[in-house]
């Protein structure tokens, strides 16, 4: 390996370490505990260092939520693609959607807000998860000959209703699982019904 691809290769290490010790520190206290000198002292740099790949922490806020926008659009893609009908591909991406603001609080928090400043318009992979619920919403219209111009109304329909109940159960105590179930098989079925 040359010169040139081991300085690019730890260069990236260097970057990954940083966004690795981020996370990590959000973990165990919170997106209020994440500062530069915490994640400097976390990889053992000094703090100019990471000045170099990130210019503040609203840029490595970023590039978590980014990330979290990539991992969330190919959660949502192998829902769609599990099944064949437009009502099915609705109801299995909501509830990828779902289960991915669960296992991922602290990244659902930036990308979405969530007791904070979200990234949404900050990072144009916030438009994904619109962008893979759009198509499916516009067939079904078109299988129901509706409208097609209401698809972003429904796709905002289907989304308060998840991401509100999301925040309820990351924020607060939540509901027990079957509570949270039913209203998500309520709200889906029902929005579902309106298109």
């Amino acid at each position: 390996m040359g010169s040139k691809e081991r300085i690019s290769r730890l260069k990236e290490e260097t970057r990954s370490n940083i966004l690795r010790a981020a996370f990590e520190i959000v973990k165990e206290e919170g997106w209020i505990g994440l500062n530069m000198r915490k994640i400097a002292d976390r990889i053992e740099y000094t703090a100019p260092i990471i000045y170099e790949y990130f210019t503040n922490k609203e840029a490595i806020l970023n590039e978590l939520a980014r990330i979290g926008f990539e991992d969330l659009d190919e959660a949502l893609e192998e829902a769609e693609k599990a099944h064949s009908t437009p009502e099915e591909q609705l109801e299995a991406m909501w509830m990828a959607f779902w289960e991915f603001g669960l296992h991922n609080k602290e990244i659902y928090q930036i990308m979405f807000g969530v007791e904070m400043t979200c990234c949404i318009g900050m990072v144009p992979e916030s438009q994904l998860p619109s962008k893979r619920f759009c198509p499916v919403i516009t067939r079904l219209l078109l299988e129901r000959n509706r409208d097609t111009e209401t698809c972003q109304q429904k796709y905002f329909s289907f989304f308060s209703v998840i991401h509100g109940l999301l925040s309820i159960n990351l924020i607060g105590k939540g509901l027990t699982a079957d509570m949270n179930k039913q209203i998500l098989k309520d709200a889906i079925v029902g929005i579902t019904k309106t298109i």
